[in-house]
């Protein structure tokens, strides 16, 4: 059984990590893999294998909060649903890849190293602002499945629904910051669903997990997460709609770059 006071830090993980989802597209997974690592390591837990569950759970929660966010993002007309069929099929491509196939086979201090290496070097890039060729645009079919492969790899190494990659890739072809952020919500729900489906399985037989465990997902904090999360992803949501592009940025930069700290320092202890 949980401890009371593990139930409200979940439950304030997933308001809060609802609210990110919202506001910046990022699925909230981000937010949750540094303090998953964190609960389950107390409940000794390897460390190698909490990085996994951690990053398991975190994207299993995505499925609830991409469909809470999107849902308020669509009512404004923000979502490129154009953008969201073209990427698809690449995402669960390269989301059956990682999860059900990379990701059982690589560490769990290299996960949290690779989180921290790539994830901060994607807030720097917003950070910088450089502005995108004003003739640049999303490329056809061909190129639009090569992304999401990427985008649905990526993300299932790191646990997180793919705005770390799509908002910057979507805002380099020119997409008004405020679409990719709508469109990156609406990516969120195919990415959990096929990276989960591989943790599930992929992670079916291994020895050390702790009780009430699906594969690699811990279902308590999956449970709580993701029901508190759906409150606050439509408040979010609407935040994003009232806030200028520069600040936007930089908040959802400043968000990357901290969690890349934490489990980069993670991944260095865990070695």
């Amino acid at each position: 059984m949980l401890d009371t006071l593990l139930i409200v830090e979940l439950a304030l993980l997933g308001l809060c990590s609802g609210f990110f989802a919202g506001l910046l597209g990022v699925g909230g997974g981000m937010m949750l893999v540094p303090f998953f690592t964190y609960f389950l390591t107390q409940r000794a837990i390897s460390p190698d294998l909490a990085v996994k569950m951690a990053i398991a759970s975190a994207m299993g929660t995505i499925l609830f909060t991409s469909i809470s966010s999107v849902r308020a993002h669509h009512r404004r007309g923000a979502v490129r649903w154009d953008l969201v069929q073209g990427l698809a099929p690449g995402i669960a491509l390269g989301g059956i890849a990682a999860s059900l196939g990379v990701f059982a086979l690589l560490k769990g201090s290299f996960l949290a190293l690779f989180f921290g290496v790539f994830v901060g070097f994607s807030s720097l890039q917003m950070f910088s602002n450089r502005k995108p060729t004003p003739a640049r645009q999303m490329p056809g079919t061909a190129g639009q499945v090569a992304a999401g492969s990427g985008i649905g790899f990526l993300a299932g190494l790191v646990g997180a629904g793919g705005g770390f990659i799509s908002v910057p890739f979507m805002t380099w072809c020119n997409v008004p910051i405020h679409n990719a952020v709508a469109t990156s919500a609406a990516l969120g729900f195919p990415i959990a669903v096929f990276n989960v489906a591989g943790y599930v399985l992929g992670g079916w037989s291994v020895a050390g997990l702790p009780a009430y465990s699906l594969g690699y997902v811990w279902l308590p904090g999956l449970a709580i997460c993701a029901s508190c999360s759906v409150l606050t992803a439509p408040l979010g949501a609407r935040a994003a709609h009232s806030l200028p592009v520069a600040p936007l940025k930089r908040i959802f930069a400043s968000l990357l770059l901290l969690l890349a700290l934490y489990m980069f320092w993670k991944g260095l202890t865990a070695v």
